[in-house]
């Protein structure tokens, strides 16, 4: 749960700082004064996301020391280089340049103003390569030995750990799906600013939603190809991943039939009801019109000879196939549908014929689909850390194992529901002052600075 929470604002946060650098540039490049509103109107959101994402971060820190201690303890060598790294290198570019960023609007000149927002970029993205470089080991662990005194893990080639596979084909896929995420965003907020129908605002507005849009349809369409690279990894590290996403419990003809949807009996590891598109899924996975695919009673035999002489032979090394089945269509799914509605509101807000605000439905449709790529991220994360079950440190180390010695299901239940509140109230201050900082407006702060002065300035104690 502290997971999967934390990861709905780390993409967000991290493509709302890219985008909010792509504005502030283009304004340095054109001197177009609406790209500047947009870099600071948007840059307020990409705050309060940067804000809830480190608070989260510190929480689910906490939770490894308390339900994963064990994990903790096997994994300390590997898992607290990179993070280390990741604070005092990633995490200080980012909380360094935002700062100057934030309270220098009119100390520099724009280019050099843009050079701040693109070192917190670059900080962010810093920040997702080392948290990722210690999750790919977890996938398919490199450059360690087993101290056979301690039973930990000793790291031993931290290049390795560096240039895994996993990490170098995860790292892009995370990456643009959060440049996708952010551009999602600033079109549906844009959406529900057009629908207000300020008059001068709509400029503002329109020009966002536009912006929005092309970044929704380029990083979802680059997200996708992203995807499908991770994929080729993931056939030739965790097949049993693969298998599983695909609900394939059996081994396929050749060439290998894709199922849209199918029935799984999980319990007796079975499948039926398929609806299939023939030869699809040998694209998919080989990029060729030939090849079979592996099902997971195959795998899990392969497994069972594999790792029964250490695990014993009552280790189930099925994956939970519905949950993976099912998340990688709905992580699919959502992306096309981003790059269905992005086309579609392109072509409805062209300069040559811009009839976007009369189709108050396709206004409503891009403002809900704010959500949506949320949802997709989450899937997708699901498919990376459900995928590697039974284990916590692929091939190593089991989640069984990983569990802190001193807890208890009271224990487990009071911290998983004072998480959940935390997490909720949390989610609850995002929502409501992203919501308030839109109905204030991107010229909100404008109007209202002309009211106020500086309290310790002489203006404000008379002549």
């Amino acid at each position: 749960m502290t997971t999967v929470f934390h990861f709905f604002f780390v993409p967000f946060s991290i493509g709302m700082g890219f985008l909010v650098a792509v504005m502030e540039t283009i304004y340095a490049v054109k001197k177009d004064k609406v790209y500047l509103d947009m870099a600071k109107f948007w840059g307020k959101i990409f705050l309060l996301s940067f804000a809830v994402g480190i608070v989260t971060g510190i929480i689910q820190e906490f939770q490894f020391g308390m339900n994963w201690s064990e994990y903790s303890r096997f994994m300390g060598d590997v898992f607290g280089a990179p993070l280390a790294i990741e604070a005092l290198l990633a995490f200080f570019i980012e909380s360094v340049f935002i700062g100057i960023w934030m309270f220098t609007w009119d100390r520099f000149r724009p280019g050099v103003h843009a050079f701040m927002i693109w070192m917190t970029s670059i900080g962010t993205m810093l920040s997702a390569i080392w948290i990722l470089a210690a999750n790919s080991f977890m996938q398919a662990p490199t450059g360690f030995k087993i101290n056979n005194a301690t039973g930990r893990i000793q790291l031993t080639d931290f290049g390795a750990v560096i240039s895994n596979p996993q990490l170098w084909r995860a790292f892009p896929h995370v990456i643009l799906a959060a440049f996708m995420t952010a551009g999602v965003v600033i079109t549906g907020m844009s959406a529900w600013g057009l629908l207000r129908k300020k008059k001068n605002e709509n400029h503002f507005f329109k020009t966002s939603l536009r912006f929005g849009l092309w970044a929704s349809l380029i990083f979802a369409i680059l997200s996708a190809g992203a995807g499908d690279l991770q994929t080729q990894q993931i056939i030739t590290d965790q097949p049993m991943k693969f298998a599983a996403t695909e609900g394939v419990y059996e081994d396929t003809k050749d060439p290998a039939p894709w199922t849209v949807v199918e029935l799984i009996d999980a319990k007796n590891h079975k499948a039926s009801g398929q609806v299939d598109v023939p030869g699809v899924l040998s694209i998919l996975a080989y990029h060729k019109l030939s090849g079979s695919v592996k099902g997971m009673n195959t795998i899990n035999k392969e497994l069972h000879a594999k790792y029964d002489k250490k695990f014993g032979k009552d280790m189930n090394y099925y994956v939970p196939p519905k949950t993976l089945f099912w998340s990688f269509r709905v992580m699919t799914g959502f992306d096309a549908l981003i790059m269905l509605t992005s086309i579609v509101g392109l072509v409805f807000s062209r300069k040559k014929k811009d009839t976007i605000e009369s189709h108050k439905w396709m206004l409503v449709v891009l403002g809900i689909c704010i959500w949506v790529p949320f949802i997709a991220n989450s899937a997708g994360w699901f498919i990376t850390e459900f995928g590697r079950y039974p284990w916590i440190v692929y091939g190593l180390f089991t989640i069984a194992q990983a569990v802190s010695p001193t807890s208890t299901v009271a224990s487990l239940l009071f911290s998983n529901i004072v998480y959940f509140l935390l997490f909720t109230l949390l989610g609850g201050v995002m929502v409501v002052y992203s919501r308030r900082t839109l109905h204030h407006g991107p010229y909100y702060e404008e109007a209202d600075s002309k009211q106020n002065v500086d309290p310790f300035a002489k203006e404000a104690f008379g002549k």
